[in-house]
């Protein structure tokens, strides 16, 4: 396990209030009954699931600037009764919902942003852009707040029923491509009253785990230089340029690499290399993602960071600035609710694929190159956290003792400051590349509805579960408090750091006229496809390659 240098008190951001034992005691016998009500509820709303997930598909927003998304949920929120709170930490589409009153309470989030140029049309099994470079779902984020609406609106009908105390809250990962919000909402205080999070992210089966997550953390951050310009022929010597500086602080990370441990990943994009040959450029700005397997390691990599671009500074007579973009913590979640919601992941089962679902999943896999195994018919095993193998002995540290890195996701702060877990489900094809249209083929079909109905029956009967059974709070806090005993949770955030809302701005501003053709109207067309004119599903005949003939 790891520790950070710095610690603060996880009391200034999560405070658990017990509350009464048979406040929402209900028998086994009804505590069933319930919660097949509960999924009968759901299945009953299996329109309202495609409407939603098909729509904020359609609006396929980026990170920051996902306007006609939070308008359309909360708007069904609104209508449904629950109170919304924006402009969230001073982000503009980050809202909470919250419906009940007292506790226990229980948050459900999910994210909402989506991938650049990543636009695809659904149901279509090879690349076929909707609008060509727009972005798109490339990760399935239209699926899970959906899923958490329904959820919510089925418990509240129980709630309401069987007059059940408790509080229900909704809330949206704004910019999680850029992991970048939830540590600002941490910071501005919107867990310190929840007892369980309940986040959900789409996957292709249904899974749930407990202890770390083995994805690494991070801290994003862009270095801007600035130099002076001057004619590049005619008098070079007279300017100092920022570009140079930029390749240079790039070429000596990629030296560094050689030098860090294999969790490490760092990576970059040049996001300003100067305006046009001839001039000498003045401005230019690179955009690193440090990541590693704890607060510590992350640190050092931003130490070398600045380092590196001191040390370009100094080669090319330029000066820098950083600005931090977005952070994570690597993610640590709950075993007591885990193995709660594994229970209903088993009594809830994988949806029932049709011919056309697997028609679709096996396509996209022979297209891709990949293994053509179809949609998973089993859901994953609920298995232990792994734990890297001891060191050689030596005291050093060996490659078989270091955690092997990842990806990353911000709700890892969140999982610091109050019992969360994460509940995953299949709406997505097995086989994809992850952040890239493949990811959306299905996220406007069948799969992706299929999936986000189960998934909405075992998030609701978890959320049963914490309302009627405080002991399973309690036991949650009691492995919480174990988990930060040593590790305790401090934000890569300084004081004057701002959520970057700006980000995304210029490429909307680009493609959103063009995508407002091709947002779903559910009052004239009964899907998606069906607006689209997609034959379901459409995939590659056997055998063809790019540009032959399709098989619908």
């Amino acid at each position: 396990m790891f520790k950070s240098s710095f610690t603060v008190l996880l009391a200034a951001f999560a405070t658990f209030a017990p509350y009464s034992s048979a406040q929402n005691k209900v028998s086994p016998e009804k505590e069933a009954a319930i919660k097949a009500d509960l999924a009968g509820e759901i299945d009953h709303m299996q329109k309202q699931a495609q409407v939603m997930v098909d729509s904020v598909f359609s609006f396929g927003e980026l990170g920051f600037q996902e306007f006609e998304t939070t308008k359309y949920l909360t708007g069904i929120l609104q209508k449904e009764g629950f109170k919304i709170d924006r402009n969230i930490a001073g982000i503009p589409t980050a809202w909470v919902a919250s419906w009940g009153e007292g506790k226990p309470v229980i948050s459900l989030g999910s994210d909402i942003d989506d991938i650049p140029q990543a636009s695809q049309k659904p149901g279509v099994g090879y690349h076929d852009p909707i609008v060509e470079g727009a972005p798109g779902h490339g990760e399935g984020h239209n699926s899970g707040v959906p899923l958490n609406i329904l959820a919510a609106m089925a418990v509240k009908r129980v709630m309401e029923r069987e007059h059940l105390k408790g509080t229900i809250r909704l809330w949206p990962g704004v910019a999680e491509e850029l992991v970048g919000t939830k540590a600002y909402y941490v910071r501005a205080g919107m867990f310190k009253d929840v007892d369980v999070v309940l986040f959900c992210h789409v996957a292709n089966n249904l899974a749930v785990s407990y202890g770390p997550s083995g994805q690494n953390g991070l801290v994003s951050i862009e270095y801007k230089f600035k130099g002076e310009s001057a004619h590049a022929a005619g008098a070079p010597w007279r300017g100092r340029s920022a570009l140079d500086a930029v390749e240079l602080m790039d070429v000596g990370y990629n030296f560094r690499r050689e030098h860090l441990r294999l969790a490490t990943r760092v990576h970059y994009v040049i996001t300003n290399g100067g305006d046009q040959p001839n001039v000498v450029p003045p401005n230019a700005a690179v955009w690193y993602y440090f990541r590693e397997a704890d607060y510590d390691h992350i640190m050092n990599l931003w130490r070398i960071g600045d380092n590196m671009a001191k040390a370009a500074g100094l080669m090319t007579d330029t000066d820098y600035t950083e600005q931090l973009l977005g952070t994570a913590w690597p993610g640590y979640f709950n075993k007591p609710i885990a193995e709660a919601m594994y229970e209903n992941i088993k009594k809830v089962g994988l949806p029932k694929w049709s011919d056309d679902d697997e028609k679709l999943a096996r396509g996209m896999q022979a297209e891709l190159k990949q293994p053509v195994r179809g949609l998973a018919t089993k859901v994953s095993e609920l298995r232990p956290p792994r734990v890297p193998p001891p060191s050689d002995g030596t005291g050093e540290e060996g490659p078989g003792s270091q955690p092997m890195g990842g990806g990353s996701d911000d709700i890892g702060d969140v999982s610091w400051v109050v019992p969360t877990v994460t509940l995953r489900f299949p709406s997505n094809i097995p086989g994809g590349p992850g952040h890239n249209w493949a990811n959306g083929i299905s996220m406007a079909t069948p799969i992706a509805h299929k999936g986000v109905i189960a998934g909405a029956k075992v998030q609701a009967m978890t959320i049963l579960d914490i309302l009627t059974h405080p002991e399973l709070v309690k036991s949650a806090k009691d492995y919480f408090d174990v988990q930060t005993k040593e590790t305790k949770y401090t934000s890569f955030l300084r004081p004057d750091d701002k959520p970057a809302i700006w980000l995304n701005e210029k490429t909307m501003a680009i493609y959103r006229d063009r995508m407002k053709q091709f947002y779903y109207n559910p009052d004239k067309y009964n899907t998606y496809l069906e607006q689209l004119g997609i034959k379901y599903p459409t995939v590659r005949a056997a055998g063809s390659s790019s540009g032959d003939a399709k098989q619908n």
